[in-house]
């Protein structure tokens, strides 16, 4: 190890190391930076929930040197999907903020099939809307004082059995969803969202006007059960209101009844004509 005392072999073999970095790691170093790479990038505002559009995203050619590795480099990948993260212009979209569902508090107004409507109805105490003890899947009956001013409280038929599909605070944050972990004290429900019929949605809307009802838990459990009750709850809506084509199917099958009868009755006077008339030949 005594050479390594002399200057000479120590500047050489500096000289050395500083040819090897600067012909050899620096330009490996440069080259990796300099390689780009296809990404999507956000063109406009994007809210937690919201599908993911053509317009809202492009795929841009950036520096490929330290991106994240989930980066998504293909629109194709996320055309269709909903958002799980806010994401506003110029953000890289990563596979975590997007998803094939949209976010959890949003579900229940993504599965509309356009026969029953989300309605909020307002809490306006307590114990009106069970003491902030409803959850979605629960089965509601509607009590309404007073109804339609007559004095009576009662369960409109339209309302025996509902469904809640939200429970939602005054900050607009769905109870029951893990949303208000975070508060210090987690707020009393505001609305509850149920899944009515336009029918239904026509009383909730008097009643709400009014600012009169309770909502009473009928049945929480399974959703094969809550099914029976919404089936029981729409054979009564069935014979409250006739769609349009059941009137019509109803309208047509008595005319052709009566059609059919008038067609018996001419039958029957026919015969008769015909026989008088020939009874007036032979006598003439």
């Amino acid at each position: 190890m005594s050479f390594l005392k002399n200057r000479t072999v120590i500047g050489v073999i500096c000289i050395v190391l500083s040819l090897i970095i600067c012909f050899a790691v620096t330009p490996l170093f440069n080259k990796g930076i300099s390689q780009k790479a296809e990404i999507v990038r956000v063109t406009k505002d994007i809210k937690i929930g919201d599908e993911i559009t053509k317009d809202m995203v492009q795929t841009v050619e950036v520096g490929g040197y330290n991106l994240p590795g989930d980066v998504v480099k293909n629109t194709e990948t996320v055309l269709g999907k909903f958002a799980s993260a806010d994401m506003v212009p110029g953000d890289y979209i990563i596979s975590s903020k997007i998803a094939d569902e949209p976010a959890a508090e949003n579900a229940y107004l993504y599965n509309l099939s356009g026969e029953k409507q989300a309605m909020s109805v307002s809490v306006k105490s307590f114990a009106t809307g069970l003491s902030g003890k409803l959850v979605s899947g629960d089965i509601v009956s509607i009590i309404a004082p007073d109804y339609k001013k007559q004095g009576a409280t009662v369960i409109p038929p339209e309302l025996q059995y509902v469904e809640v599909i939200a429970v939602t605070a005054g900050s607009g944050y769905d109870a029951n969803t893990g949303e208000q972990e975070d508060a210090e004290e987690k707020e009393l429900p505001s609305t509850v969202t149920l899944l009515v019929t336009p029918e239904q949605s026509k009383i909730l809307a008097m009643l709400e006007a009014d600012g009169n009802l309770h909502i009473s838990l009928v049945y929480r459990g399974s959703k094969e059960n809550a099914a029976k009750f919404i089936e029981a709850q729409q054979a009564v809506l069935t014979k409250l209101y006739p769609s349009a084509e059941e009137e019509s199917t109803k309208q047509s099958t008595e005319e052709k009844q009566e059609s059919s009868e008038s067609e018996e009755s001419t039958e029957q006077t026919v015969p008769s004509v015909s026989a008088n008339t020939y009874t007036e030949s032979e006598a003439e």
